[in-house]
């Protein structure tokens, strides 16, 4: 595979932007820890990578619990520059979220929610504010069939509209909507955006599946080539238009799309500047990589001396140099793809470069 030439433009930018990550992964300040607080989920969505259910065996981890690490995080660094995602599972099927929230907020640490937004309801949303609740995540995959069917729930579109409605009339409050691109919504790309805009929606967020879990299986889920392709020529000219911002998910090197099809180039910042204390307590860097590359855990570990001192895998990628990757000259901006993109062997599960020249050729 011969990949799309640079322009000498993109280049410079790249060089300039490589640079500057060389120098964070040096010092890989903590600014963004995920919490799975619960693996508990009320829907049963077709793309889903994990093992959520709506009783899971295992147990919500303790506020408590999470509470003592972030304690150990404000010891060595300002808690107001470490921003905390709560996720799940499905946050909301806690019922105790809003006591979680306001605890993390009461100790100085800013906070956010990736929801579903299923049991957003107005006296949940107002608590939540109370809670001192900084962002949220809603997924929405398409207008109400499409969506439903990938939800496999038909309130959930209803849901998601009225919880937009909402966040729009909440003056000042940053949220995205997040969208799963497949065979399926595809073809209803600009309706979805002109759905978001009638709404109000400024930040729009969308990605395409990898291959794990329940997509991996279903073609419905896969994009060909051509799709995927289109996917970005479609961010870009949104993008073009500034009707609403709309950006590609952090993962995967883009080539010649890079600065175009989001607001900054890539990098996996995966166990960089991103950490996350997972449901059973274990210590990892997003929260879609698979348990074979978790560092520690809080039962066990101190977060922040596992932080320090045991993420080499993640801010030392030349192991990632193997397969597709060995003689690849643009490893020096990709740097191995997406952590969550490597499979148990290290070996890479799909390359977005590969797949644009494979739509070129």
């Amino acid at each position: 595979m011969k990949p799309t030439p640079l322009t000498l433009r993109k280049k410079l930018a790249l060089e300039l932007w490589r640079q500057k990550e060389e120098m964070v992964r040096k010092e890989h300040p903590l600014k963004q820890l995920f919490w799975e607080c619960t693996l508990r989920c009320d829907l049963k969505c077709r793309h889903c990578g994990s093992d959520c259910k709506m009783k899971s065996d295992s147990r919500d981890m303790p506020k408590e619990d999470f509470l003592r690490v972030l304690d150990g995080i404000a010891k060595k660094t300002d808690p107001h520059k470490v921003f905390v995602i709560i996720s799940g599972g499905e946050p909301l099927m806690r019922q105790d979220i809003e006591e979680c929230g306001r605890a993390i907020y009461d100790k100085g640490f800013p906070w956010g929610m990736v929801t579903n937004a299923l049991h957003l309801t107005p006296q949940r949303w107002q608590n939540l504010q109370r809670a001192g609740i900084h962002s949220m995540a809603i997924s929405l995959d398409g207008l109400e069939d499409n969506h439903n069917w990938m939800r496999g729930n038909t309130h959930s579109f209803q849901m998601v509209s009225n919880a937009i409605d909402m966040l729009v009339a909440t003056k000042g409050f940053v949220f995205d909507i997040v969208t799963c691109v497949n065979r399926r919504n595809y073809t209803q790309l600009n309706d979805i955006k002109e759905f978001l805009i009638s709404k109000g929606v400024q930040r729009w967020r969308l990605f395409t599946v990898f291959p794990v879990g329940r997509a991996a299986l279903d073609p419905d889920m896969r994009l060909t080539n051509e799709q995927f392709r289109g996917v970005f020529d479609f961010i870009r000219e949104t993008r073009k238009e500034g009707r609403i911002r709309a950006d590609y998910g952090c993962e995967g090197f883009l080539g010649n799309y890079e600065g175009e099809a989001r607001s900054r180039f890539f990098s996996c910042q995966a166990g960089i500047t991103v950490g996350s204390v997972m449901a059973d307590g274990s210590i990892a860097a997003c929260a879609s990589i698979r348990a074979d590359y978790h560092q520690g855990n809080i039962y066990e570990d101190d977060f922040m001396e596992v932080w320090e001192n045991r993420y080499a895998p993640y801010r030392n990628r030349e192991w990632m140099r193997n397969g597709e990757c060995k003689d690849c000259k643009y490893f020096r901006y990709c740097q191995g793809n997406g952590m969550h993109l490597r499979d148990a062997n290290g070996e890479l599960l799909l390359c977005h470069l590969k797949r644009l020249q494979q739509a070129a050729d």
